[in-house]
């Protein structure tokens, strides 16, 4: 951690109570800020409050009150997840102060490498191969913190000038850290997400561009070229474009042809040795076998990697095999393009279990994908009809299930040896659950309590 004495006695604002929040006010306090916490919910775990005011930090629960706004504080550091339209927000954007969130604070005191990486699908994937990946060859700590669970700022305060963070960063808090300048900066793809918060698909693109913004010709763009949109996306940037592709061969970085992988030019390893099922996989393990090898890692490290990680949880996990049914937990796919590749992972028949938060769109893009690849589907939640209304398009058998747990038995009973049981809803977890973390263990407990076996 870096000496950084700009919030010495500034007032600052936290507002969110979540992991990467709590951490902030305290970090705040050592960095010499009067911090004031606030969350509209209070928390039943009353240690939480305890804990902040322990650390002098004066603490607010139940509301987001307007008056806040008028208090002078120097500084916001904002949960992402909490819109700018939210009217305590919209009252300090209209006067000016400074809003930023966690993952800005966290640059602010980093003192080493960092590579980030964003993206609409793929990121947890990515950052996770990434820091195995430079992890390998290191003489000194390579942590990943961010989106993917960890809080930026607090593995940042224990790492030194020659350490290594990875970290995974939203559209959501890439918005909120203005000076953030990753040396190697990673976009795995950029679909149309989370459009009701950002309101437009540039609005979404340009704080996804947020992660190269400050990157001059000296750092490094890892980009994925298997679209022109995105390669037009990468004109936009300073940094020194490396793209990664698995459609078109291109020299200046990572790219598969005839089933091997390439390295400018040179073999790295062939895409059949990728633990991880499905192309999506292969795009993710071409990211970061760019930043790899841009950080100097060997292909023998690469190989290592490749050849044993076998998922993130809740991202395409493998769970078990039971009665020649294989189980599969992908309740992070939270959008149709997830669910589209995830389902094109598999040469087996699908039992799809989906459906969560109804965001007004429909899901006729998937048909396809259902004709092909699935040959029974368990629907639950908001949006339950209009995943229906996609698969009787399909022609594909529909159960309709109350949710992801009572979804399993449904499945089981359409399900014959050879079968994958696969939950890949397609959708936001809010209407059912607080998580895709916690749709994807209920999913994993309903699948061991159905089987009697405890995950692989």
């Amino acid at each position: 951690m870096k000496k950084f004495d700009e919030y010495q006695g500034k007032k600052v604002l936290v507002m969110g109570f979540g992991i990467s929040g709590i951490n902030a006010a305290h970090l705040l306090v050592k960095l010499g800020a009067n911090v004031t916490a606030n969350d509209k919910v209070t928390p039943k775990n009353n240690d939480i409050v305890d804990d902040l005011e322990a650390d002098g930090i004066k603490v607010i629960t139940g509301d987001n009150p307007i008056s806040l706004a008028n208090e002078g504080f120097d500084v916001v550091v904002k949960n992402p997840g909490i819109p700018y339209d939210n009217p305590l927000v919209a009252a300090f954007v209209k006067q000016g102060t400074p809003i930023i969130t966690e993952a800005e604070l966290g640059w602010q005191i980093f003192d080493g490498h960092l590579v980030s990486v964003t993206g609409s699908n793929g990121k947890t994937t990515t950052t996770t191969l990434t820091q195995l990946m430079i992890a390998e060859n290191a003489k000194h700590q390579v942590k990943y913190a961010g989106n993917i669970g960890i809080s930026f700022s607090k593995i940042a305060e224990d790492l030194g000038p020659d350490d290594t963070l990875v970290t995974e960063l939203s559209s959501f808090q890439l918005l909120g850290a203005p000076t953030i300048h990753p040396h190697i900066a990673i976009i795995t793809n950029i679909f149309s997400n989370h459009l009701d918060y950002h309101k437009t698909r540039e609005n979404y693109i340009n704080a996804k561009l947020n992660i190269t913004r400050n990157q001059t010709k000296d750092d490094f763009l890892v980009i994925n070229w298997d679209r022109d949109e995105w390669q037009k996306i990468a004109q936009r940037s300073q940094a020194t474009i490396v793209p990664f592709s698995r459609l078109n061969k291109s020299h200046e970085g990572s790219y598969v042809e005839d089933g091997m992988i390439y390295w400018r030019g040179q073999e790295v390893m062939p895409t059949k040795d990728i633990r991880l099922i499905g192309p999506q996989n292969v795009e993710n393990a071409l990211a970061a076998i760019a930043a790899a090898k841009l950080s100097g890692v060997t292909n023998d490290a690469i190989k290592k990697v490749l050849t044993t990680f076998s998922g993130v949880r809740h991202r395409l996990q493998y769970v078990m095999e039971y009665q020649e049914r294989l189980f599969y937990n992908d309740s992070k796919s939270t959008d149709i393009e997830a669910t589209e590749v995830a389902l094109q992972g598999f040469d087996r028949p699908v039992i799809l279990l989906a459906g969560g938060l109804d965001r007004g769109y429909t899901f006729e893009r998937l048909v396809p994908y259902f004709k092909k690849h699935v040959k029974a589907m368990i629907v639950f939640g908001e949006c339950k009809d209009k995943m229906k209304d996609a698969g009787n398009q399909a022609g594909v058998p529909v159960v309709e299930s109350e949710n992801a747990i009572t979804a399993v038995p449904e499945a089981w009973k359409l399900s014959e040896p050879g079968d994958v049981i696969l939950l890949s809803p397609a959708n936001a977890s809010w209407d059912q659950f607080p998580s895709f973390e916690v749709r994807g263990d209920k999913f994993i407990e309903a699948v061991e309590e159905l089987t009697g076996k405890k995950e692989q």
